[in-house]
């Protein structure tokens, strides 16, 4: 028998085994779709994740982060925010002494390094080989695979991704909805030097942002509707220039289309983290309108949270209770208020128009507020 199972060896799920096979506990970690191995002559994904100076302080800490900067990342030390040129927020990250805001990284990279660190500690398990056929989550969980083995364990830990099947098996609701629109995701190479800022415009259409990765490579994202996504989609990388440079602001610099890809937007929060033996981390407990690209930063807050309430044995129903009423709340804060700037920024009605511009206008010249609102962005607070 495991001490902890968990389904799901992505950023999240890698996270959580690595922690928790650093304090001593036998971890089993299923993941049956492995990612590809890092060849620094390849293009970057597609997948690309914001990356806070917390997050990097917890993958650090965990011994990752040397191996995903020995891959590749890209440091980006301001942020800006408008509508138009009088109602825009710019963030530096000298305004507060800070070397950076964050680092843009391919999801992929931040999976490898885990990985490279998972490697090293003899008492987790993979399991890569067999798919998952069945899951017991009362009593003492067990998990059985299509070769016909099976494990048991003391905890079952689900942090595979939104439509996570041990949710499911454990019969926990979830609350949400999906977008109307959906992310349409552009790889570019620019034909400029590595930027160090991430931008995001409010159009009419929706957001489009800006965001750099490492050398002349950058990721472009397009909030938009199905159906326009879908033309666009179907036009020649030629003409694809063409429409985005119709609809993205000058800031953008001149570029070439590499390729694309689209994401549903959805909102989903799970009625509990903890069930019986059960535990959610990450998408498989909450999924967030990617606005502020905070999606990932909550998995691993969930993460460093969960790992501070287990030390020692392995944890009783009430240390797994603290992990849970620690980051319900705060996620759900976090999503209402991604919630609220998506719904404020698609009314056209000219009072809220205005009332948001001063806003802009007021972050943007807010002195404590603006760098206590920095400083959340980055995970400090």
């Amino acid at each position: 028998m495991f001490d902890f199972c968990i389904v799901g060896g992505g950023m999240v799920g890698a996270a959580t085994a690595l922690g928790l096979a650093q304090k001593g506990f036998s971890v089993a970690l299923i993941e049956t779709n492995m990612p590809k191995p890092f060849e620094a002559t390849d293009e970057p994904d597609m997948r690309v994740s914001a990356i806070s100076v917390t997050s990097q302080s917890l993958l650090s800490s965990l011994g990752a982060w040397q191996h995903i900067e020995n891959m590749r990342t890209c440091t980006y030390r301001r942020l800006s925010v408008w509508e138009n040129s009088s109602a825009r927020t710019d963030f530096d990250s000298s305004d507060i002494q800070a070397e950076r805001l964050g680092y843009i990284i391919e999801n992929r990279i931040l999976q490898l390094g885990l990985h490279a660190a998972l490697s090293q500690c003899e008492n987790v398990t993979w399991f890569t080989q067999s798919e998952i056929t069945k899951l017991v989550t009362h009593g003492i969980p067990e998990v059985h695979f299509a070769d016909e083995s099976q494990l048991t364990c003391q905890w079952l830990i689900g942090a595979d991704g939104l439509h996570s099947r041990v949710r499911a098996s454990a019969n926990i609701g979830t609350q949400g909805w999906q977008y109307r629109q959906q992310a349409f995701a552009i790889q570019i190479i620019t034909h400029a030097a590595q930027q160090d800022i991430t931008w995001q415009q409010f159009i009419p259409t929706g957001p489009v942002a800006f965001l750099p990765m490492y050398g002349q490579f950058a990721s472009l994202v397009w909030y938009n509707t199905s159906d326009n996504i879908n033309r666009l989609k179907a036009l020649s990388k030629t003409a694809l220039k063409q429409e985005i440079k119709k609809a993205f602001p000058d800031e953008l610099v001149d570029f070439d289309v590499l390729k694309t890809a689209h994401f549903p937007l959805m909102r989903m929060h799970a009625n509990q983290y903890v069930k019986h033996q059960v535990v959610l981390v990450g998408d498989a407990a909450h999924a967030i309108n990617p606005l502020a690209g905070q999606g990932v930063n909550l998995g691993f807050k969930d993460v460093a949270a969960l790992l501070n309430c287990i030390d020692g044995d392995v944890p009783t129903a009430e240390n797994i209770a603290a992990y849970e009423a620690n980051r319900r709340n705060d996620n759900f804060l976090m999503m209402s208020a991604m919630d609220a700037i998506y719904s404020t920024f698609k009314q056209r009605n000219p009072l809220v128009k205005a009332a948001r511009n001063i806003a802009l206008k007021l972050a943007n010249n807010g002195g404590v507020i603006k760098q206590q609102v920095m400083k959340y962005a980055m995970g400090l607070h």
